[in-house]
């Protein structure tokens, strides 16, 4: 059975059950603050188990596109080690809402292994929550009782919390959970040791194939378990683990999920798969890795220096110092793969054929930037060894080469070996540490327990039509950070606007009987709209009236709109291959990424300009519609962006049916007109094959062309009104540049006459070659040519220049270069010596060095001292 059929059987026989298919959630969270990442298949049900959302069926299942990179078994640097872990996998899973509980769980889980799969049922282990006197639980006896009716006593293991109590968070909804263990050692192996000795101990051959959560209580956030109204199941079973049980394989990457990338990179670096261990590990890396790149990129997550991105560019940079290593592959290769990717996943998560283009060019510009910055981190450590003392690389040094160069200390430990050094990886642990724990303190936030005071699903949203309205807390709750404490409300009904979509939220206050509180953001997590404050009102359940900041909102529809109008003369202008990859939407600016390979010229930002301004100007009407179904909004021109999660039915928000239809949860004008004037400032690149631009309007934009208006007047009149400014400009710039040439023919002439008076101040001292003069120097660069003229024309030379520029205090140290080795003379050290003198600071490499001061009196003690130094 290939992999595609055992996908499918899976869905299938779930389908027969009367469970509802659905697609998988993007593998980017988009509306989640505690995720960056769908790590799990539960992700998009979140709002479901937590009684935010009613499910669209009570049974449901689906294939998940995960990710993770930590956790349990799950640290980046452990992936491709062994054959059994993964950053992106599938997660195959089925749910009940309120419906079947453990017994069918159970028993459809057997069915679905041994019947349809054909797993070996005497190979084959449940686990079962053995219960935790600290929460006051008991052994899960009754999962306990569905199992011994399937298989023997002894393969059933009572698991302890760590391993069979799963939980969402902190707090949440959580439940015992029962873990079904395959063993697939030969009978050799077995007839040693037993399975069930070796389930849960990290055996390569013994492993969790699927878990079933049972979820039935809820964790409050001062540590208690209380039952949930209603019981739900929760599983999940690792796609690339199936298909290796299902396969008869040792490793997951043995099967034919990764087996076809796996081949194309051997095949592309000269080599075997299954002849040396660390090619081996470098194939698994790469074909394991370009898979998480791939759908992080597809789903809208570029690689970047932040937060997700930051995940994805070291997940990727991982890939290729592996092949770099141990492939030799020195120029870039990951992003040939996506030809295998998108054939491998077409029929199932389309996505990636339909964006191979856009996905493959990323790939390809972050491969060569990080090829780059490998060929500088090997010259670092160069010049680590060459001024190490000893021969161990300080845990800090080792560091600063994995956290500024991306060298794991595994490759720096490979390049010190094969210099004859070591390094001290335990100080390397330690700086790591350092920085998880202060990235960690940074990022904590602690939540209370929501004050439930009425029971509603969802708020109601009014802000479309108005911008106040009546409506009562239906809960809230504290939640402290290192630096505020604040208050999240959920209201019955709201008019504020929840972040979303590249909107930024709503601002505004609430008031009752004079009682006003402000509301400083409003922001969306999963399906329920939060507005945040920073005291809490002094009537709880009063009635108050909500009002929107009219003034920022009224700013904000005007570039939401504008950039709708924009997208459309974008796709116009530059052609249909121009898509929205991020974009920012508050009341001063609106920000716009899309895909595009080339810089825009001047001539197509004018054009898209043009466009919309006449848009604006033709007072174009909204049309709105909302409900409408996915497919029916599609065959009306609207696009479904890649990496959105959309419902059954959508909003869809027109601007002339011929030029602008988009899917969009977000505010509007009611017509273009109220725009008033769009402006383009910035068009620029902010990724490998993405655009960037940034843009005004209404008085926003009024202002900024005002600026402009007056610069070009004040220009004028600094030009005594010329007819043509341009040219004027032109003409002074080309006299300056003529001036600027004459200056460096006369600077060149001057540190000329320098360099033969200071050729005949050269003084012997015990054969070393000594000057040490103030010099009348126009400028620094002056003062570093003569110091390396000099250099040339002198031997075993000891230099020490000063100059006063301009009241700023100078010195330049140079020593030839056999005097830095023989004589063990270091410009940089004596470099810190001297700037003392003139209240300053500085350094250099060992045979060059600068320093500047603020103190031009103490020019003459340098020169003095100079001497003293030989």
């Amino acid at each position: 059975m290939n992999s595609s059929e055992i996908r499918q059987v899976f869905l299938d026989f779930f389908q027969g059950k009367e469970h509802l298919i659905v697609p998988s959630a993007p593998l980017v969270v988009k509306d989640d603050p505690t995720l960056m990442f769908t790590n799990a298949g539960m992700n998009q049900f979140k709002d479901i188990f937590l009684g935010n959302k009613n499910p669209k069926s009570k049974r449901i299942a689906d294939t998940q596109k995960c990710l993770r990179v930590s956790g349990k078994h799950n640290d980046l640097e452990e992936v491709g080690i062994d054959t059994y872990h993964h950053t992106m996998f599938e997660m195959l899973g089925n749910w009940s809402f309120g419906d079947y509980f453990k017994k069918e769980a159970v028993q459809w889980a057997w069915e679905l292994l041994t019947v349809r799969y054909g797993l070996p049922a005497d190979r084959m282990y449940a686990s079962v929550f053995g219960g935790d006197p600290a929460d006051g639980l008991d052994k899960d006896e009754e999962a306990f009782s569905y199992w011994k009716e399937i298989i023997p006593a002894d393969r059933i293991l009572f698991g302890s919390k760590k391993d069979n109590f799963w939980e969402m968070g902190d707090t949440g909804p959580c439940g015992p959970c029962s873990e079904i263990h395959i063993d697939l050692r030969p009978e050799s192996e077995i007839k040693k040791t037993p399975g069930r000795d070796l389930v849960n101990n990290d055996h390569p051959l013994v492993i969790e194939v699927w878990n079933l959560v049972f979820i039935q209580f809820n964790r409050l956030a001062n540590g208690d378990l209380e039952n949930l109204p209603q019981k739900h199941i929760d599983t999940g079973m690792g796609f690339e683990r199936l298909a290796m049980a299902v396969q008869g394989k040792k490793s997951n990457y043995d099967t034919d999920v990764f087996q076809p990338l796996i081949q194309h990179i051997a095949k592309n670096a000269n080599t075997t798969y299954g002849k040396d261990e660390k090619t081996d590990i470098a194939l698994r890396v790469i074909a394991d890795h370009v898979r998480a790149v791939a759908f992080a990129i597809a789903d809208g997550q570029l690689p970047s220096n932040n937060k997700a991105g930051y995940v994805i560019r070291r997940i990727l940079r991982r890939a290729v110092r592996y092949g770099f290593t141990f492939l030799n592959f020195v120029e870039p290769h990951i992003y040939t793969l996506l030809d295998v990717l998108a054939e491998q996943f077409e029929s199932i998560f389309p996505e990636i054929k339909a964006q191979k283009e856009f996905i493959s060019k990323v790939i390809f510009e972050e491969e060569s930037a990080f090829l780059r910055t490998l060929e500088i981190g090997l010259k670092r450590f160069e010049n680590i060894k060459k001024n190490l003392k000893g021969k161990v690389i300080p845990g800090d040094v080792v560091f600063e080469l994995y956290d500024t160069f991306g060298f794991p200390v595994d490759l720096t430990a490979l390049i010190a070996r094969e210099h004859g050094i070591e390094i001290d990886e335990e100080g390397f642990i330690k700086a790591m540490e350092v920085q998880k724990s202060r990235s960690k303190k940074a990022a904590e936030q602690e939540s209370g327990d929501w004050i439930m005071l009425k029971d509603i699903e969802k708020s109601e949203f009014l802000g479309y039509e108005q911008l106040v309205a009546e409506s009562q807390i239906a809960r809230y709750r504290e939640v402290k950070t290192k630096k505020s404490t604040q208050y999240q409300i959920v209201l019955e009904k709201t008019p504020f606007y929840a972040e979303s979509g590249g909107q930024v939220g709503d601002r505004g206050y609430i008031q009752s009987n004079g009682d006003r509180v402000y509301i400083i953001d409003t922001k969306k997590e999963n399906e329920l709209t939060i507005q945040i404050t920073e005291k809490l009102p002094e009537e709880i359940d009063a009635v108050f009236t909500c009002v929107v900041n009219e003034n920022k909102r009224k700013a904000t529809e005007n570039n939401h709109s504008a950039t709708h109008l924009m997208h459309a003369a974008l796709r116009k202008v530059l052609g249909d291959h121009v898509q929205q990859r991020g974009s920012l939407v508050n009341e001063h600016e609106l920000r716009f990424d899309f895909s595009h390979y080339a810089k825009m010229t001047q001539e197509e930002i004018d054009e898209v300009e043009r466009i919309v301004n006449e848009k604006i100007r033709e007072n174009v009407t909204l049309d709105e519609k909302r409900g409408v179904p996915i497919e029916q909004a599609k065959s009306m021109g609207a696009m479904a962006l890649f990496g959105e999660k959309y419902g059954d039915t959508v909003r869809v928000i027109t601007f002339d049916p011929k030029y602008s239809v988009e899917l969009c949860g977000g505010t509007h004008v009611p017509a273009t007109g109220k725009i008033g004037i769009f402006k383009i400032i910035t068009e620029s690149s902010i990724a490998a094959g993405v655009r960037r631009i940034e843009a005004y309007t209404g008085y926003r934009a009024e202002k900024y062309i005002d600026e402009k208006l007056k610069l070009l007047h004040s220009i004028q009149e600094s030009l005594k009104y010329p007819s043509d400014v341009e040219k004027a400009v032109d003409q002074l710039i080309a006299e300056r540049n003529v001036l600027q040439k004459d200056l460096e023919k006369i600077k060149a002439e001057k540190a000329s006459y320098l360099k033969g008076e200071l050729l005949n101040k050269v003084k012997d001292v015990n054969g070393i070659q000594l000057i040490a003069e103030k010099i009348d120097a126009p400028d620094a660069m002056t003062l570093k040519r003569l110091s390396f003229q000099l250099k040339d024309q002198v031997d075993d030379l000891f230099l020490v220049l000063a100059a006063d520029i301009n009241g700023k205090p100078l010195i330049s140290v140079m020593i030839s270069e056999n005097l830095v080795k023989d004589k063990g003379l270091d410009a940089n050290a004596i470099i810190k010596d001297l700037a003392q003198e003139i209240k300053g600071g500085g350094g250099g490499q060992p045979f060059y060095a600068t320093a500047g001061g603020k103190d031009a009196s103490g020019i003459q003690n340098v020169i003095k001292k100079a001497p003293s130094y030989l």
